[in-house]
């Protein structure tokens, strides 16, 4: 059975536009994107079965069966595109509710890696955070050079050893 070209067509828009939104900052337009790659994988799953009779043995012939494996493809992605919008449409409303917008920030993290990749800098070449006091928690004396899990010398000077 060859597919419908409509419906090859709809499938790579609806994966097009859904991309497209992912990339978006919106919360509401990542939402939008989830939704719209959700049907677009369900279409591209339906396209792909055959027509055939009930596949119940008994009530058709073995070979004039349909194939039930992408019917239970799809209800499967339906159900997960609703967990995924239920999640996206609890996190654009806290966000909504704490910041007044659903836009998702850059971090500290985001940040160093566009200034690495702004220089043509791998991550191996430079130190981050050295020399410029900017750590997450905001103690300058804890630097890269500190192994994992030391203290802070305030710290350290009230333990016995």
């Amino acid at each position: 059975m060859t597919p419908n070209l409509t419906y090859v067509l709809v499938v790579g828009v609806l994966f097009a536009a859904g991309v497209t939104l992912l990339l978006e900052r919106s919360l509401t337009r990542v939402l939008m994107g989830v939704i719209l790659l959700g049907n677009g994988a369900n279409l591209l799953l339906l396209t792909g079965g055959k027509a055939g009779g009930a596949p119940i043995v008994g009530t058709t012939p073995e070979g004039e069966m349909s194939d039930p494996l992408p019917q239970a493809m799809v209800l499967t992605a339906i159900v997960i595109t609703l967990g995924m919008t239920a999640f996206l449409l609890a996190l654009a409303y806290r966000s909504w509710h704490l910041v007044g917008h659903d836009e998702v920030q850059d971090d500290v993290e985001d940040r160093r890696i566009m200034e690495l990749a702004d220089r043509d800098e791998g991550p191996g070449t430079a130190d981050i955070g050295e020399g410029d006091g900017d750590d997450l928690d905001g103690d300058p004396t804890d630097g890269p050079d500190r192994p994992v899990g030391a203290g802070r010398p305030a710290e350290d000077a009230g333990r016995s050893r």
